[in-house]
């Protein structure tokens, strides 16, 4: 169950990253479809544009690099890798902080959507700079546990697509209401789930 478990880990950023580079840099890369689903007409849809591109290529990075870094087995055969890979991970974060900051401003559903994309940027930050800083200080059960919770929060985007699915798609409930009940639950459930993983011992 553990090896199905990991390789499931490896196997859904790779499927997602896929679907989010072709649907956001080929299929519609000018977000045309989902800036009719915007509640208010963007000021400067240019900016935003600029500020969401780079929000999901340094997300994609994040995605790529993430369950590398969590690994055990990677952790104990290659010392180095785990290392630059985790820098390379750390730092798209750092750098996604401000586009994430950007775009939550803008958030489909109004002000209570944006209030929940500021919490949301704001733990994915926090938990990987604690992260960081307790490796710093050789604390590694320390470094695992936050490490892992940073990086379930780096599945927020896929946990909201399906709620929204469910909510505005199975259930027929309104698009900007599911969005915003999705912006709340994306990270509420993956910092659970991060939790269950962390008791279990899946990544330590």
């Amino acid at each position: 169950m553990r090896k199905f478990i990991l390789t499931i880990v490896f196997i859904i950023p790779i499927m997602w990253v896929f679907h989010t580079f072709s649907k956001n840099f080929m299929v519609d890369p000018t977000f045309e479809k989902f800036l009719t689903r915007k509640d208010d007409i963007l000021s400067n849809e240019s900016l935003w544009l600029l500020m969401i591109r780079m929000h999901i290529f340094l997300a994609i990075i994040s995605l790529l690099t993430g369950p590398i870094g969590v690994l055990k087995k990677i952790r104990r055969t290659s010392i180095q890798v785990h290392r630059w890979n985790g820098r390379i991970y750390v730092i798209s974060i750092l750098l996604n902080f401000i586009p994430g900051i950007y775009v939550s401003f803008f958030a489909t559903g109004g002000w209570i959507s944006t209030v929940g994309f500021l919490i949301l940027n704001s733990l994915w930050l926090y938990t990987t700079v604690l992260a960081y800083w307790n490796i710093k200080r050789k604390k590694v059960s320390l470094h695992s546990t936050w490490m892992t919770r940073s990086f379930f929060l780096t599945f927020a985007n896929m946990t909201i697509y399906i709620v929204v699915l469910i909510l505005h798609t199975i259930m027929n409930i309104p698009y900007s209401l599911s969005y915003t009940i999705a912006v709340w639950s994306c990270w509420i459930l993956n910092l659970l789930l991060a939790e269950i993983f962390i008791r279990k011992r899946i990544f330590l």
